[in-house]
C-alpha cells in the first residue's frame, strides 16, 4: 500500500515537472523576445534608411469650416460657394486628428501654462473677436515623430495681421470654392506648444488622438511595449497640466485606441482588443468598446463588443462605428450607462453607404462622419432627424480624401484633415514632398531618415544612398547624396532589392523586372557608375549586364559578399523559393551554389560584412509566417533568431560592424484603426533592430503607417544638415481598398 501511495506520489511529481517544462518551453519566446534595450557594449549608430509607404505625400494639414445655424440648409447647395474653408495648422510636415476646444472648458492651469509659453496676446486678440478663445489640439510630425500641439488656429488670434501674429491670411478664389493661403511674416511668435514640455523622457513614441478637458489631456502613447508579439503598443495616457504627472490609464497590457473624453470629464470610451489576441487582419480591427474613470483608469467595463471610434454626443449617449452584418460600415449609438443586458445598440446611419469615424455635435441634431461613395472619401452631416446625409467637402473638391471629422465646442466649426496639395504658403514657391525626412530615433547615436522611396542601400564609405524612386509611378534606380541632394536617375528600368558592391567602385546589384509579380522574370543585374551616372543627362553614362540566365524565372534580393567576389540571392527556379550563391562578375555561367533547398520560401538574404553570416527570412516552421534565420556561407549553421511567434519578419539587413541586425516587423500590431488613415499594404510593419543572436529587440520607428524596406549605413547625419529638395506636392495616394471585402485576407506585399 505504501509502495502505491508512492508511486501514485512519483507520477504527480513527474506530471509536475512535466506541465511545468512545458509551460516555460511555451513562455520562452515570448519572455525572451520582449523589447529591450541594446546590450550594454553593444555600439548602435549610423544611420538607417527606410520606407514609408506614400507617407511622403500625404501633405495633411488642419482645416475648419464655419457652419451656418442651420446646418440642414447645406442640403440644397451644389457649390461651395457659401462656404469657407479654412487651414487652421502651419508648417511643412504633417498635422491630422485634431480636437478645437473654447477656452471656457480649460481650466484655469492650461491658460496660465499657456500664456506663459506666450499666447496670451494671442488669446485676447480671439477674445477681441469672440466671446470665448479656442484652442487647437492636434497631432504633428514636424519635429520627427507624432507628438500632441496646442495652438492658436491659423486664421483665429494668429490670423488677420495683427499685432503679434505672424500670419496675414489673403483669401482667392480658385474655381472650388475660398480657401485661404497663409504667408509668414517676420514677428516673434510662439511656436506651438508641445506636450512633451512637460514630461520627460524620450520623444520618438507616437502620440494620437488628443482630448483637452479641464486640466488633463487625454491622448494614446506607444511607450511602454505589449506583453505578446503582434499586440499594439497603444495604450491611454493622461497628463495633468496642474500636477506634471503623467498616468497611464489603459491596464498593463491592455491595447486601446480612439479615446474619446465624456463632456463632463470624468469618463474615457476607448475602442479596445483586451483579452484576444490580433488575427492579422487589417480591415476591421474588430475592437470592443469600453467606458473608465478618466482620472484614473479605474470603473473599466465591457459596454459592448464589436464597436470603434466613439464619440460622445452628451452625458449618455455614444455614437461609434462598426461593420453592419448587411456588411456596410455604419454609425450606430449606444448609452454607456445602461447596464441591462438586453441593451441593443441602435444603428443610426442607414445600408449603402460606408459611413465611419463618427464626431458628434452636441446639439443632438446631427453628427458628422466620413463617407465612401466612390474611391474619395468625404466628409458629410447626417441629420439625425430626417435620417438623410448632407454633402460637404465634396462641394470643395470632389477629387480629394477627407479624414477624420471632428467639431468645435459649441458645434459651429467642423473640422478634418486633408493634402494641403502644392500650393505654397506664400503662393510664390510650390509646396515639395521631401525626398528625405529626419524622424526621431530612440537611439542617440542611430540616425533615422524616411525616404521618398524603397529599398535605399547605402553606398560602402555611407556617403550615397541609391534607392527605388516611386514619385513618378515608376520602380527607377536614383542616387542621391546622404542629406537628400544631388539626385540622378542611374537605371530606367524597373528594378528593387538594391545593394552596392563593397569593393568595385560604383556597382549596384538589383533585381530587374516587375515587383509582387513572383510568377513573372526577373534576372538579377549589375548596374555600372552608379556612383557618377545620370541617365537623364547621358543615357550612356550607365551601364549594366545580367547574371543570371532567362529561363530561371524569379530572381530577387542580392547581396554581395564583403570581398566582392559572391553574391547570395532568392530564387525560384525550382519550383520552391531558396537562396543562391553566384559569382559577382561573370554571374551564375561561371559558379552557382544551392545555399537553401526546401519547399517552402527563402528570401531576403544579406551578406554579413564580417562574412561569417547570411541573414534571411524565412516561412519554413510556419506557413505565411516569416522568421529570422542565419545560415554560413557554406550552408551550414543554420538556426532560428527570432521565432516566427513574432508573426512576419522581413529585409533584414546587417549594421556596418555586422554585430546587429535591422529588419520590418509586425511585432508591435497596429497603431491605429486602420479606417482611420490612407491606404497600407500592411499598416502593422515598423522597424526593429537586435544583435544577431537575437537579443537586444528594439523598436526603432512608432508609425500607424507602413514602414519597411531598410538600410544601414555608417555615417549619421544630423537634421539640419538635410537638404530641402524634392518633387511637387502630388497628393498621390489612396483610400483604403479593404471597403467592401471586409473580411479578406492579409496582404503578403512585403515578401514577395
Amino acid at each position: 500500500m505504501a509502495d502505491a501511495h508512492s508511486c501514485v506520489a512519483h507520477a504527480n511529481l513527474v506530471l509536475l515537472w512535466l506541465l511545468l517544462f512545458c509551460f516555460c518551453f511555451w513562455l520562452w519566446p515570448v519572455v525572451a523576445q520582449q523589447p529591450q534595450q541594446p546590450q550594454e557594449g553593444a555600439v548602435i549608430e549610423g544611420t538607417i534608411a527606410f520606407s514609408t509607404f506614400a507617407r511622403p505625400h500625404f501633405g495633411f494639414n488642419v482645416y475648419t469650416v464655419a457652419l451656418p445655424s442651420d446646418v440642414f440648409s447645406l442640403q440644397n447647395n451644389s457649390s461651395s460657394s457659401s462656404l469657407q474653408e479654412t487651414r487652421v495648422t502651419y508648417g511643412e510636415s504633417v498635422s491630422y486628428n485634431a480636437q478645437l476646444v473654447s477656452s471656457s472648458l480649460i481650466s484655469a492651469t492650461v491658460l496660465n501654462t499657456l500664456a506663459a509659453h506666450g499666447f496670451r496676446n494671442l488669446l485676447k486678440e480671439q477674445k477681441k473677436e469672440n466671446e470665448d478663445a479656442q484652442l487647437l489640439v492636434y497631432v504633428s510630425e514636424e519635429e520627427g515623430s507624432p507628438q500632441v500641439y496646442i495652438d492658436i488656429p491659423l486664421g483665429g488670434g494668429r490670423g488677420g495681421g495683427g499685432e503679434g501674429s505672424r500670419i496675414a491670411i489673403s483669401e482667392v478664389d480658385n474655381n472650388q470654392g475660398i480657401r485661404r493661403t497663409i504667408k509668414e511674416e517676420e514677428t516673434a511668435v510662439p511656436p506651438p506648444f508641445k506636450l512633451r514640455t512637460l514630461r520627460s523622457g524620450p520623444s520618438a513614441f507616437l502620440n494620437d488622438r488628443p482630448s483637452l478637458t479641464g486640466d488633463v489631456i487625454v491622448y494614446v502613447s506607444t511607450e511602454e511595449p505589449a506583453n505578446r508579439p503582434r499586440q499594439s503598443w497603444n495604450g491611454i495616457y493622461s497628463t495633468s497640466f496642474s500636477t506634471l504627472v503623467t498616468t497611464r490609464l489603459s491596464p498593463h497590457g491592455v491595447s486601446d485606441f480612439s479615446p474619446s473624453v465624456s463632456p463632463s470629464g470624468e469618463w474615457v470610451m476607448v475602442a479596445s482588443t483586451q483579452g484576444r489576441d490580433w488575427d492579422g487582419e487589417v480591415g476591421n480591427l474588430d475592437p470592443d468598446l469600453y467606458i473608465f474613470r478618466a482620472e484614473d483608469g479605474s470603473q473599466r467595463r465591457l459596454v459592448l463588443r464589436n464597436g470603434g471610434w466613439p464619440s460622445w454626443a452628451d452625458s449618455s449617449t455614444v455614437f461609434f462605428h462598426r461593420v453592419a452584418e448587411d456588411g456596410w460600415w455604419s454609425i450606430f449609438k449606444v448609452n454607456p450607462f445602461d447596464v441591462s443586458p438586453d441593451q441593443e445598440p441602435e444603428r443610426v446611419t442607414p445600408p449603402g453607404v460606408h459611413a465611419f469615424t463618427p464626431a458628434a455635435s452636441h446639439t443632438g441634431k446631427w453628427i458628422a462622419v466620413a463617407t465612401r461613395r466612390t474611391s474619395y472619401r468625404h466628409v458629410e452631416i447626417f441629420d439625425l432627424q430626417t435620417k438623410q446625409f448632407v454633402k460637404l467637402t465634396e462641394l470643395f473638391d470632389p477629387y480629394v480624401n477627407y479624414y477624420n471629422p471632428f467639431i468645435s465646442s459649441s458645434s459651429g466649426e467642423l473640422g478634418y484633415h486633408r493634402c494641403r496639395g502644392s500650393q505654397s504658403d506664400d503662393s510664390s514657391t510650390p509646396v515639395v514632398d521631401l525626398r528625405v525626412e529626419s524622424v526621431t530615433s530612440p537611439l542617440q547615436d542611430l540616425s533615422l531618415l524616411r525616404i521618398d522611396g524603397s529599398f535605399p542601400a547605402f553606398s560602402p564609405d555611407g556617403s550615397l544612398i541609391a534607392y527605388v524612386d516611386s514619385s513618378n509611378d515608376s520602380a527607377a534606380m536614383h542616387v542621391m547624396k546622404l542629406d537628400g541632394s544631388e539626385n540622378r536617375k542611374v537605371f530606367a528600368g524597373n528594378v528593387f532589392g538594391l545593394a552596392w558592391d563593397p569593393v568595385r567602385t560604383g556597382v549596384v546589384y538589383a533585381a530587374h523586372g516587375p515587383v509582387f509579380k513572383s510568377r513573372h522574370a526577373v534576372q538579377i543585374v549589375a548596374i555600372y557608375n552608379a556612383d557618377t551616372a545620370d541617365v537623364d543627362v547621358d543615357q550612356a553614362s550607365s551601364s549594366w549586364e545580367n547574371l543570371t540566365k532567362e529561363g530561371t524565372h524569379n530572381n530577387a534580393f542580392p547581396s554581395p559578399s564583403p570581398d566582392g567576389n559572391y553574391i547570395v540571392f532568392r530564387s525560384g527556379r525550382s519550383g520552391h523559393k531558396n537562396l543562391y550563391i553566384m559569382d559577382a562578375v561573370d554571374g551564375e555561367q561561371k559558379y552557382l551554389f544551392r545555399l537553401t533547398d526546401g519547399n517552402w520560401t527563402d528570401t531576403h538574404p544579406w551578406w554579413s560584412p564580417d562574412n561569417e553570416w547570411i541573414a534571411f527570412s524565412s516561412d519554413r516552421g510556419h506557413p505565411e509566417r516569416f522568421a529570422l534565420y542565419l545560415v554560413h556561407p557554406n550552408g551550414t549553421g543554420l538556426h532560428k533568431v527570432l521565432n516566427s511567434s513574432l508573426g512576419f519578419i522581413s529585409h533584414p539587413v546587417f549594421s556596418p560592424d555586422a554585430k546587429s541586425l535591422v529588419f520590418t516587423t509586425d511585432y508591435a500590431g497596429l497603431s491605429a484603426e486602420p479606417i482611420s488613415v490612407p491606404f497600407q499594404y500592411q499598416p502593422y510593419g515598423d522597424i526593429f533592430i537586435s544583435q544577431i543572436d537575437g537579443s537586444g529587440l528594439t523598436r526603432i520607428t512608432h508609425s500607424s503607417n507602413e514602414n519597411g524596406t531598410p538600410g544601414w549605413g555608417r555615417v549619421p547625419v544630423a537634421t539640419s544638415a538635410l537638404s530641402k529638395e524634392g518633387t511637387t506636392a502630388s497628393c498621390k495616394f489612396k483610400d483604403v481598398d479593404f471597403l467592401g471585402r471586409i473580411r479578406a485576407a492579409p496582404q503578403m506585399c512585403g515578401f514577395w
